[in-house]
């Protein structure tokens, strides 16, 4: 996920702003980003959970899906070659989460994917947003024209007072729920909002033209209950909410059912469905489905403070020499005031309440898989 030390990173349309904010800048994705403040990412994340955090995930890919025949149904008809999920049923001012796959069933990318009415719009992640890219190009040029949406920020406002704030700039918002989306007027600029993210918390994200960007979100900035949040607080708020983070709890070896995923493959594309299979890795997804998988992302609560990090190595009991799973993401949990953490197990040792030892610094720590979210979601539904 880090950038390559010999590439050039990339600024965001605000990179000058976090510059003057104080934000303490690292190599993420190829880009420059924040990961903290000078509140630091404590503060951060519970005032976000509290009142309203300001993350710019501009580093994000941004496209367009345009369909030929002038019918969007057709266009969602062309992205269902390539992902397990039903966009067909998308309805117009709605989006939804979906992955692309391969041809052994693993995933490539997560994506959020609406329907604007004429067109579908998706937001892929950062590091991946340049294959994602060739990837539609090579397999939907037929049916489609895809447009990079360069030229756009994209930043997410997140939290308990998210809608009271946004209201004040887009009178509209007070009427979204969890997962709509579209074009909306956001202090007077031409911006596609969504009510969804990335913290398990209600909110939005908006996109928004990169030359308005900074003033967007300076006026944000302006209410007292907005503060700026970097990546680090990202991504334990993310932890807390159970939410996979591409290229670390799934990837290109992760089935779907393996990650944990099963929610988000409808039962239109399953075995049965209207339109069962074609997409990449059909065979070995669906098996999942009907058969199970080997393995499972699970929750996990280690007992004690210490944190269980990423890449930790999971035993069945204190004595055993044979790993049976590994964390994919672990950290400390403000929210909870206790270490959190995400990894792999086989799925006859996954259900909540199961004891299993991780490897920290020599010594075996006891974990106990654990339900997610760790903390409840608050998606205006």
């Amino acid at each position: 996920m880090l950038a390559r030390d010999e590439s050039p990173l990339k600024h965001t349309p605000l990179h000058a702003l976090h510059v003057a904010r104080g934000g303490k800048m690292v190599p993420f994705a190829g880009y420059e980003m924040p990961v903290q403040y000078p509140a630091g990412v404590l503060k951060e994340h519970l005032h976000t959970r509290a009142n309203a955090g300001l993350f710019d995930v501009s580093h994000m890919g941004q496209l367009a899906l345009r369909p030929k025949s002038g019918q969007v149904a057709d266009a969602a008809l062309a992205l269902e070659r390539l992902v397990p999920q039903d966009i067909v049923a998308v309805a117009p001012g709605r989006q939804r989460y979906a992955q692309f796959t391969n041809e052994d069933g693993g995933l490539l990318d997560d994506l959020m994917v609406a329907n604007f009415g004429d067109h579908l719009f998706l937001v892929v992640n950062a590091a991946c947003k340049a294959e994602d890219e060739a990837h539609l190009r090579a397999h939907l040029s037929d049916a489609c024209v895809i447009d990079s949406l360069a030229d756009r920020g994209l930043i997410a406002l997140q939290g308990q007072k998210a809608e009271s704030v946004l209201a004040k700039l887009c009178a509209d918002v007070t009427a979204m729920r969890f997962m709509d989306t579209g074009p909306r007027k956001v202090a007077g600029f031409d911006c596609f909002v969504s009510r969804s993210g990335y913290t398990g918390e209600d909110g939005f994200e908006i996109s928004v033209p990169a030359a308005h960007a900074e003033a967007l979100v300076t006026t944000l900035l302006d209410n007292p209950d907005v503060l700026p949040i970097g990546l680090g607080a990202r991504d334990s708020l993310r932890l807390e909410a159970g939410l996979c983070l591409y290229g670390h709890d799934i990837d290109t070896t992760t089935t779907p059912v393996e990650g944990a995923l099963e929610w988000s493959v409808q039962k239109s594309r399953r075995t049965g469905g209207a339109r069962a299979g074609g997409f990449p890795g059909a065979e070995k997804i669906l098996a999942h489905f009907e058969k199970g998988a080997s393995r499972r992302r699970v929750g996990l609560r280690p007992e004690g403070r210490a944190p269980v990090r990423e890449g930790a190595l999971l035993f069945a009991d204190a004595g055993s020499s044979e790993a049976i799973g590994k964390v994919t993401s672990g950290g400390f949990g403000p929210s909870l005031n206790a270490p959190v953490a995400m990894g792999y197990l086989p799925t006859s040792l996954a259900a909540n309440g199961t004891q299993v030892f991780a490897e920290v610094r020599g010594q075996r720590l006891p974990l106990q898989v654990a339900a997610m979210p760790f903390v409840p979601n608050t998606y205006k539904r």
